[in-house]
C-alpha cells in the first residue's frame, strides 16, 4: 500500500468539490487496471454522491422548512 497526502491552502468550496470529483473519476478509471484508490476527505462521500447523481434523482440537499 502506498499513501499520498494532499494539502490545500485557500481553496474554496467549489474548487474542493471539483478536486474530490476529479479524484473520484481517476479512481474509477484506474479500477479496471486493478488499482484501488480510496478517498478519505472531509465530506467526500456527500460530494461524490451529489456529483454522480442523474437528473432523474431527487435533490440530495435537505429541504428547509419555512
Amino acid at each position: 500500500m502506498r499513501k499520498i497526502t494532499l494539502t490545500t491552502n485557500d481553496i474554496n468550496q467549489r474548487q474542493w468539490s471539483t478536486l474530490i470529483l476529479e479524484l473520484n473519476s481517476m479512481s474509477k478509471s484506474w479500477k479496471r487496471f486493478g488499482v484501488e484508490i480510496k478517498i478519505n476527505a472531509m465530506n467526500s462521500g456527500r460530494i461524490i454522491k451529489w456529483g454522480n447523481k442523474s437528473n432523474d434523482e431527487d435533490d440530495l440537499r435537505p429541504q428547509k422548512s419555512v
